[in-house]
């Protein structure tokens, strides 16, 4: 426990230093938010110690190709978003110091926000009332996870919930971006032209050693305070996917009989592919429901993760790369990957096995 808040004292310290020492005043310093309403308990929402922007937001960081890169190892993990002929992975040792990227990937403007201590990366788009924005830590929490907010009307916003809790924008919801999980290694197969976060980010920080220790693998090892869900081991990491109020989550090991295989959720077909290595989901709309699909990933196959019985095949985000549907979309979910005891948290969590 002693490693574990020098650590944490370690974090607190960086999280308020950079190399450019870079502060709010610097940037366009957002209004002050006098909106004492919240949406959420206000006696659960915690400071999280380093205060508002003390963990620094990045934006529109510097990217380079995969082989460039001699920091990340191919067992590390990353987000990964395509758009077109563009596919960008953000590190997690990136993001567990930084927690929002602010970037551009062609005609979308996204934030990708992720919370170390729920392991929840979700993209959100940064178009509010018609308005280009950003969004920065605020340094609070909610069940020990994130509460972004956003430049335009320092607003505050809870990751999870993916809704504006406190400010102008309470009850407003961002666009969602779907990102797919997965490590590095993995990712440069499916994609060697992906471009990477670079460390170069203008702060100075230990990429590649966490700030938190062993937390994502101690169970029983948490920060603040939160419910936990005895169904699973805590940091257990599983897809979930909502549905209003709801959530269904997916472990790792339902898929290691079937790689793929369908479900019903939210009023949705679902069609779900996974391995040791990732996990997504995607709805099927009524053209596609009488699809057969059949696992299809291996190295030849580079970002292929699927056929079906016309002939095609489609890529792991959900892209028909070829066949006569070249060129369709599977519809994408309202889903993120996290560590068990967060969705719960949040949620009306039924586990696939139930």
């Amino acid at each position: 426990m002693k490693l574990h808040l020098i650590l944490l004292g370690l974090f607190l310290f960086y999280g308020c230093s950079s190399a450019e020492q870079t502060t709010p005043e610097d940037a366009n310093q957002p209004p002050q938010n006098n909106n004492p309403r919240w949406s959420i308990p206000v006696a659960a929402v915690l400071d999280g110690g380093p205060g508002k922007d003390g963990i620094p937001a990045l934006e529109n960081p510097n990217f380079i190709r995969a082989d460039e890169t001699t920091v990340l190892q191919n067992s590390d993990l990353v987000l990964a978003f395509k758009n077109g002929d563009e596919v960008r992975a953000y590190p997690h040792i990136i993001l567990d110091w930084h927690e929002i990227i602010n970037d551009n990937i062609g005609d979308v403007s996204m934030a990708i926000t992720f919370c170390p201590l729920t392991g929840t990366g979700i993209g959100w788009g940064r178009i509010l009332n018609d308005t280009e924005t950003t969004f920065g830590v605020s340094g609070l929490l909610y069940n020990t996870n994130l509460i972004p907010y956003d430049r335009l009307t320092d607003s505050n916003w809870s990751q999870i919930l993916n809704e504006s809790v406190n400010g102008d924008l309470i009850g407003s919801k961002p666009e969602l971006y779907q990102l797919l999980e997965t490590n590095w290694g993995i990712l440069k197969q499916m994609f060697p032209e992906v471009e990477v976060v670079s460390t170069n980010t203008g702060f100075s920080r230990t990429y590649g050693v966490s700030p938190y220790g062993n937390y994502n693998t101690d169970h029983d090892f948490f920060l603040f305070p939160v419910d936990k869900d005895p169904r699973l081991p805590s940091k257990e990491k599983v897809l979930a996917i909502l549905d209003g109020n709801r959530a269904k989550a997916y472990q790792f090991s339902d898929f290691e009989t079937d790689n793929v295989f369908r479900d019903t959720y939210g009023g949705n077909e679902l069609l779900l592919v996974g391995n040791q290595d990732f996990i997504t989901v995607f709805a099927l709309e009524s053209d596609m429901v009488n699809l057969e699909f059949e696992y299809a990933f291996n190295a030849e196959n580079g970002a292929v993760v699927l056929t079906d019985n016309e002939g095609n095949e489609w890529n792991v985000f959900g892209e028909a790369v070829s066949g006569p549907r070249e060129g369709a979309q599977l519809e994408q979910v309202e889903a993120m990957m996290a560590q068990w005891f967060s969705i719960p948290a949040f949620y009306q969590t039924q586990l696939y096995s139930e």
